[in-house]
């Protein structure tokens, strides 16, 4: 049907190339391109053998920070869309070289500028008029969070609500990868989100916590009980924009004790830090150099034992009726390795992605503008995704487990 273009070559780009091969009939032509071709050469490789029979995924090296690289690069390959699974501070680049160059945009995570922790929304919707003018589509934050929990949301609101006041998404990793200290996705990434401010939005406003300063234990499916701290997300501040009904929405994640601990000594000696210092000569980011020697979140898969379970807890009216409503997937890790050679975290982040490209491919999600995944008919997403990897549950008149509803 259309040639792809991947960017970003991590273990989200694993899943997504793995995935994009595997719906061959949708994405006839693919190139997975990053700063590091070998990677992508591996990646590539391993694709080709487990389906001998699709074409070869060609490679490219590119720059993301570079436009006019990008623009060179899509122009040779002709894609009909740019899947970008590369850093957050990159989305703006790219979308201007799909800009340029006529091709719609997906990504998994909104901008965040390189030199601040900050991560919101309004650089890319700025980009919604330009898009429109275009005629091309850009979709997004289309992973599982962001993504997929916003997909849950619609499709709530679709089809159990008349309207939603209180969302809780909750997000526990039950697994082991046997290691120290690692994080499931790129370190500078998960890093500067759970060491920043949280934040929650409550009666028409949001209000800013300490980093980790509110938590409770929450159990989830098949994995128990853990601790699950209340992190600002991305994905909040388009759910209360695209339904104003919601009076609270918050999101949840868990932590072991180990994972704080290193946490916390990082941060002490600085090393967590973003601002450049000096060494030996050179100007260095902390940050940038404890990624360095961190294990790549794409090596993690192999070891993995456990499982992710994520979904949204929702309050609402029906019917002029109070109604509590419970959506999630469980994900192991071990299924996600067999599949793609990854772990479960780049799995549920590189499905959905997937999908979202190959709605847009089959023109079932096809607007011209800017958009969150919420603002797309979610029935067709949601009748998919559970063939490629993540199936979802729901109880209706569930019993949360905050005591604030």
């Amino acid at each position: 049907m259309g040639r792809v273009l991947i960017i970003g070559a991590g273990g989200v780009g694993t899943v997504v190339a793995f995935k994009c091969a595997e719906v061959n009939e949708v994405f006839t032509d693919i190139m997975l391109a990053s700063r590091t071709k070998a990677k992508c050469d591996k990646i590539a490789a391993d694709v080709a053998a487990k389906y001998p029979d699709r074409p070869k995924i060609q490679t490219a090296k590119v720059d993301a920070d570079n436009v006019p690289e990008l623009v060179e690069l899509i122009r040779s390959f002709k894609p009909a869309m740019v899947i970008n699974v590369a850093l957050p501070y990159q989305d703006l680049t790219i979308m201007d070289a799909c800009l340029e160059t006529g091709v719609h945009y997906l990504d998994t995570a909104n901008y965040e500028p390189k030199d601040v922790a900050k991560f919101e929304y309004k650089w890319q919707w700025a980009y919604k008029e330009k898009f429109e003018k275009a005629g091309l589509m850009a979709l997004l934050g289309c992973g599982f969070d962001p993504g997929q929990t916003q997909i849950y949301t619609a499709h709530a609101a679709k089809h159990h609500f008349d309207e939603i006041h209180y969302l809780d998404i909750v997000d526990c990793n039950g697994g082991d990868h046997g290691k120290a200290f690692a994080t499931n996705f790129n370190p500078e990434i998960n890093i500067r989100e759970i060491t920043s401010k949280g934040k929650y939005w409550e009666n028409g406003e949001w209000h800013e916590i300490d980093a980790m300063s509110i938590h409770q234990p929450i159990t989830y499916h098949n994995i128990g009980e853990r601790e699950s701290y209340l992190l600002y997300h991305e994905e909040l501040e388009s759910l209360v924009k695209n339904f104003p009904s919601i009076k609270r929405a918050r999101f949840w994640m868990t932590f072991g004790q180990e994972y704080l601990t290193h946490l916390r000594v990082m941060q002490n000696i600085g090393i967590t830090s973003i601002k450049p210092v000096k060494f030996q000569g050179q100007e260095i980011v902390p940050l940038e150099f404890l990624k360095a020697i961190l294990p790549e979140p794409g090596s993690l898969g192999e070891n993995y034992v456990g499982e992710t379970s994520i979904g949204c807890y929702i309050k609402g009216i029906k019917d002029g009726k109070d109604k509590t409503y419970f959506i999630w997937n469980n994900c192991k890790h071990q299924d996600a390795y067999d599949d793609t050679l990854s772990q479960g975290v780049s799995y549920t982040t590189g499905v959905p992605a997937m999908l979202g490209a190959k709605l847009m491919m089959q023109g079932i999600w096809k607007k011209a503008g800017v958009y969150n995944v919420e603002e797309m008919n979610p029935d067709p997403f949601m009748a998919e995704v559970g063939m490629y990897g993540l199936p979802w549950n729901e109880i209706e008149n569930v019993e949360v487990p905050f005591s604030d509803y």
